[in-house]
Formats: structure tokens, sequence, C-alpha cells
């Protein structure tokens, strides 16, 4: 049975989450060497090391990950529809491509893998540290956010159409071109980060901005306003 719809934009409730860090995952008391070959759909693996797999364009959906530990491994143009991530660690991979729509991840630490051209669309995430990754050209389309903590990361050209992004810090990350049409970010917080070039800046009603990114962020306002700014 696939996941539940996820409430759309428009019924989300409004006003800013409790601001709180990412929950960490839960470890498992021992792992077991994943081997195979192909994911089967509808499938459940916990407690499985995915320790230099090759995954590379599998077709799987309503595929559940349990305290399952990823480091080298290769999930690129995988399609992943309802994929479910709880309690697990992402080191060193690659999700390239990887499309996984109407996805959740809950309590999920992802560091130094690349995750560019990741669609998400329509999913959720709560509880999730992405540390040191490339995420540009990301699609998080009406996607659900919680808890969430995006890390030094490139964010170059992400998509966060219609998302709700009230529960997200953006630490040290490039946003440069990033998209926020129609998104919720009412208490969403950015600090160090590059700002320049994103789109649609009347969605950041209620965004908590340090003061040093103004500057990155000064000519989409200016834009926003109608002001034309010589050089």
């Amino acid at each position: 049975m696939g996941m539940p719809a996820r409430p759309s934009a428009s019924r989300r409730s409004t006003g800013p989450r409790k601001r709180r860090e990412p929950r960490s995952p839960v470890p498992p008391a021992e792992v077991s060497l994943y081997e195979a070959t192909v994911l089967e759909p509808e499938s459940t693996l916990e407690r499985q090391a995915f320790y230099q797999a090759r995954l590379t364009g599998q077709d799987a959906s309503s595929v559940t990950f349990r305290q399952c530990r990823f480091r080298g491994a290769d999930l690129s143009e995988c399609r992943l529809d309802q994929v479910a991530f709880s309690d697990c660690l992402v080191t060193d991979s690659s999700w390239a491509n990887l499309r996984a729509d109407g996805g959740d991840m809950s309590r999920v630490r992802l560091a130094q893998s690349r995750m560019t051209g990741v669609t998400w669309a329509n999913g959720g995430l709560r509880d999730v540290t992405v540390t040191g990754c490339r995420v540009d050209l990301s699609a998080w389309r009406m996607t659900t956010f919680d808890a969430v903590s995006f890390e030094d990361c490139n964010l170059q050209g992400a998509d966060f159409t219609n998302a709700d992004l009230r529960g997200v810090a953006f630490r040290g990350c490039d946003l440069t071109g990033a998209v926020f049409h129609h998104a919720s970010m009412e208490g969403t917080r950015f600090r160090g980060c590059t700002l320049a070039g994103v789109g649609d800046i009347s969605s950041w009603r209620g965004a908590v901005v340090h003061h040093e990114d103004l500057i990155s962020l000064s000519y989409g306002l200016a834009q926003a306003a109608g002001i034309r700014i010589e050089e």
C-alpha cells in the first residue's frame, strides 16, 4: 500500500514551527553487509550495511530502509518512489539524479555525498541533517521539512517550489539561483549563506536572515520592489 497523500501547500497550517535541532538517528546494535545487487519493490531492509554497493539505475517503489548504513554506495539514477529512510547514516555516497517522489526521511544524516539532481517531490523530511553535500539542481517541490539542517552544502539552483520550509536551517550554504516560489518560509533560518539570484523574494515573509547574508540577498529584494540598480 502506498503512502497517504500529503497535504497540499494551500491546506498547511500557518505560522512558524517551534525551532529545534534535528534528532540523531538511533544506532543499530549491529549491521549485516548487504550483498545483493537488486532492490526489490515493497521490501523492508533493516540493519543493513551498504558499503561500496553499486545499485545504479534501480527501479523499485516503496522500499523501506531502517537503521541502515551507506558508505561509498551508489544509488544514482535510481527511481525509488515512496521510499522511506529511518535512522540511517549516509556518507561518501552518490544519490545523483535519484528520483523519490513521495519519499520520506526520518532521523537521517547525510554527509559528504553527491545529491546533484535529486528529485524529492511531495515528500517529507523530519530530523534530517545534510552536511558538506552537493545538492545542486535538486528539486523538493511540495515537500515538508521539519527540524532539517543543511550545513556547508552546494544548493545552487535547488527548487523549493511550494515546499514547507518552516522547519529548516541553512548554514554556510550556497543557494545561488535557488527557487522558493510559493514556499512557506516563516521561521526558516539563513546564516553564512550565498543568496545571489534567489527566486521569488515575496515568499520570504517571516524568514530569519543573518545580517551578513543581506548583501547577497539585496539584489533580489531590490528587484521585487521594482528598484533598478545601476553599476
